[in-house]
């Protein structure tokens, strides 16, 4: 991490400060809606405790659903110039390896006060949204509010239920009526999702493999993949950060934005497609991708994960830009939207505290916090760090795998190549466990997507390098 410009410890100052912080209900300001007596629920990892999102859905005449996104208010106990954000700004966002988990925030507020948690009442930037039946968004508004969360849930569990394959989750069936909750929000974030497919937002599926730890030992690699349950808290945050956007620029306030480019690597997505059997178009276009993937996931499913992470590698890396109040964003080619910010994790992102900021200057009618200058230079910040914490996660993932397959050197792999330039080639194991590593000989003529047969001839786990030859 110091190598990359992160700092893994909180100074004396800013640990010193966070014990001396307790949270604030805003008990009696009119402008803060009491919505502690609606049935919230988290659905999240299960071993997150950092909880910075709550969601609660109401069916209305006509079809409507209305539903509420409640983020966790950490703006209110962390203020620009304090200690705390001055850590949270240098590295920008928590780093999350198999070993530790390095928080943007203290924990007395990530896992503690500022955090969701079920139980607790807690102070809450709510976006609400009124969803219409094909999806559309017909009304929204962002406001303060104090919330409580009734019903702390894990994805993988909700999941399960949600598809008829598990039980009800034992936390659900002690809160009435979260169950009804749940599924009328599973409804609701399927139009969101149907509707912005439709307008050519990409449909991946992608998988990553977990290091499990067993005394500091890694024992194995779980392989995670999205599930119904991810897909409906996608879904609503999406929608949210989309609101989010939209509410700023009416205020005639800049943001800070989370884009996708057009992808420079398109004549690539072209070139995989014209192997299958199929033409994209020779100039980038969203729809006629996402029509292509949802041909090949229904045609081929079982290969469908490998095509997916082509695809993710020749998109390019998302990125945080200034949009002025009167600006033009490049929008997020992924997701086929043209209005969108971070605003749904402010206990891991700082992108999303600054939105917080910009929101409240709104709720006020005063004028930004932030010249256009500071936020252009906050959003290269965050994209640099971004990409280090990125960069280090990685290389704990691969120094875990490279413990994990010291005894397989000289095996030989399945494998799909992953990166392909003048830095070198990557290739990405298929099967179980997924192990990604440097083709070090044989990587002559070959791109992203190609399917080739590798040996692994050597592991460093120090260093996290894990070394392939072409077999």
């Amino acid at each position: 991490m110091r190598d990359r410009g992160l700092e893994p410890d909180f100074p004396p100052a800013a640990l010193a400060e966070a014990e001396r912080l307790s949270p604030n209900l805003h008990d009696g300001d009119p402008a803060v809606r009491d919505l502690r007596g609606l049935l919230w629920s988290s659905i999240d990892n299960d071993d997150t405790r950092d909880l910075d999102q709550l969601e609660v859905a109401e069916a209305l005449p006509g079809g409507a659903i209305k539903v509420l996104v409640a983020i966790a208010d950490v703006e209110d106990l962390v203020r620009p110039g304090s200690a705390i954000d001055d850590h949270a700004r240098k590295n920008t966002t928590s780093v999350y390896t198999a070993a530790r988990i390095f928080p943007m925030l203290p924990e007395r507020l990530s896992t503690g006060i500022t955090s969701l948690n079920d139980g607790e009442d807690r102070l809450a930037i709510v976006i609400e949204m009124t969803v219409s039946p094909d999806g559309s968004i017909a009304g929204s508004d962002v406001y303060p509010a104090r919330v409580h969360n009734r019903c702390q849930l894990a994805y993988d569990a909700v999941a399960a239920w949600l598809d008829g394959q598990g039980p009800m989750p034992p936390r659900m069936a002690e809160v009435a009526g979260v169950a009804d909750q749940v599924k009328l929000q599973d409804v609701d974030a399927g139009r969101l999702r149907r509707l912005r497919h439709e307008r050519g937002a990409l449909d991946l599926e992608t998988r990553e493999s977990r290091p499990v730890m067993a005394d500091g030992q890694v024992v194995d690699l779980k392989e995670e993949r999205d599930n119904r349950a991810k897909n409906l808290i996608e879904d609503f945050m999406i929608a949210a950060n989309g609101v989010t956007a939209q509410f700023l620029t009416g205020h005639g306030l800049p943001s800070i934005r989370r884009v996708v480019r057009t992808p420079a690597r398109w004549p690539r997505i072209v070139d995989l497609a014209k192997q299958l059997g199929e033409q994209l178009p020779a100039d980038p276009d969203p729809k006629a991708l996402s029509d292509f993937l949802e041909r090949r996931k229904q045609a081929d499913p079982q290969g469908f994960p490998e095509l997916s992470l082509s695809v993710v590698k020749l998109l390019g890396p998302g990125e945080y830009v200034l949009d002025p109040p009167d600006g033009d964003p490049p929008g997020h080619f992924g997701l086929a939207v043209k209005d969108y910010t971070h605003a749904t994790a402010p206990n891991r992102r700082y992108p999303d505290l600054v939105t917080h900021r910009l929101v409240k200057a709104a709720f006020g009618r005063q004028k930004s916090p932030y010249s256009d200058a500071e936020i252009e230079e906050l959003a290269r910040h965050c994209t640099l760090q971004e990409d280090a914490a990125n960069k280090v996660e990685r290389q704990v993932r691969k120094s875990a795998a490279a413990q994990l397959f010291q005894k397989r050197i000289g095996d030989s792999f399945d494998a799909q190549v992953t990166g392909a330039s003048e830095k070198g080639t990557w290739v990405r194991t298929c099967g179980h466990p997924v192990i990604e590593g440097r083709l070090e000989r044989g990587f002559q003529g070959l791109d992203v997507g190609d399917r080739v047969r590798v040996r692994l001839v050597s592991t460093d786990v120090e260093r996290g390098f894990i070394d392939f030859v072409r077999d």
